[in-house]
């Protein structure tokens, strides 16, 4: 199945070869979690603070079992800081 997967900040390297900007669809297994595509971009868990899907917050105990849907959007975002 399709999904659209968008990495922000410094995590726009892991995205694979032809992204534009700083997303991607790409293609996973039906049944594919939230962790299976973070690991499927060899994205290290623990840059991932922020996670989104369809904009709703997924919190990291969930990120296993939260399954995808044909369709939706993945959005990560590293731990930043300001100031």
């Amino acid at each position: 199945m399709q999904i659209t997967l968008k990495l922000f900040a410094l995590l726009d390297r892991y995205l694979p070869d032809g992204a534009h900007k700083n997303q991607i669809n790409i293609t996973v297994a039906d049944g594919a979690t939230v962790m299976d595509v973070i690991q499927s971009v060899n994205l290290p868990a623990e840059h991932c603070h922020l996670v989104l899907v369809e904009g709703v917050y997924v919190a990291p105990s969930e990120r296993d079992s939260r399954v995808m849907n044909e369709g939706e959007a993945l959005a990560i975002w590293p731990p930043v800081a300001g100031g």
